[in-house]
């Protein structure tokens, strides 16, 4: 365990002991809050991704069974979950948890996306996308593997924590269009040695954009075997985002 996770559980755990002596306070305005961490207010806001691609999640102006790209190419994977968009009041809490290691913001997240329904077909096992030693260093956390540590508790599902593994590190995905973003991470990620996989599995990230990660992540479980891989995430960018 990192330095950093250290000091940031201490804070966290006083922040908690102060939410026992004082009166809840929402995180995004601080009124009066539940025990989820957000006001009635600020969670009817939340950002629910109703209208949305049936294979990628990718949210639509209108219904549709399949996006446009989705239509003209398949993902690796064979269904896709993202309850949310990526867009307010959520980002606000999705940055504090990711970059301000801010894990009461991941709890609420996390309570949020296993609060909804329908759920989809649950998988046998939930892997967290790897992030590479040297950022796991730097920012002390994997966001993805706390999130689905928190998701497996709530719906029953084992983690995975260690199935997949980054083989090399790569740039920051946010500031690179679509065909970047698929060299960026091709060959990235690898299977561990000696995992005994189930049949039906979901790879678990923070925010899905384009899809490139995940749809890597995808291809390396369809080759090695596993029959059903689909891809879970809190929550979709938009198009172009």
């Amino acid at each position: 365990m990192t330095v950093n996770l250290i000091v940031t559980r201490a804070v966290d755990g006083l922040r908690r002991l102060e939410g026992l002596l004082l009166p809840p306070r929402c995180l995004l305005c601080g009124a009066g809050a539940a025990d989820d961490g957000l006001c009635a207010a600020c969670r009817a806001e939340w950002p629910h991704n109703t209208c949305c691609c049936a294979r990628c999640a990718e949210p639509l102006a209108r219904p549709a069974a399949l996006c446009g790209r989705c239509l003209r190419h398949a993902p690796p994977w064979d269904t896709a979950w993202a309850p949310f968009r990526y867009a307010w009041p959520l980002d606000v809490l999705e940055a504090r948890f990711k970059f301000g290691q801010n894990l009461a913001a991941g709890r609420t997240l996390a309570t949020q996306w296993a609060a909804q329904s329908p759920l989809p077909p649950l998988p046998q096992a939930l892997l967290p996308v790897p992030l590479h030693v040297a950022r796991l260093r730097r920012r002390g956390y994997n966001q993805a593997l706390e999130l689905a540590r928190a998701l497996g508790r709530a719906l029953g599902i084992p983690v995975h924590a260690q199935a997949l593994r980054r083989t090399r590190a790569t740039a920051a995905q946010t500031d690179l269009d679509r065909s970047a973003r698929r060299r960026n991470v091709r060959g990235a990620f690898a299977l561990t040695p000696g995992q005994n996989l189930p049949a039906h599995v979901a790879v678990l990230d923070d925010v899905m954009t384009t899809g490139a990660t995940l749809a890597e992540c995808a291809r390396v479980l369809k080759r090695a075997g596993v029959a059903r891989v689909d891809v879970w995430a809190l929550a979709r960018a938009p198009a172009g985002r």
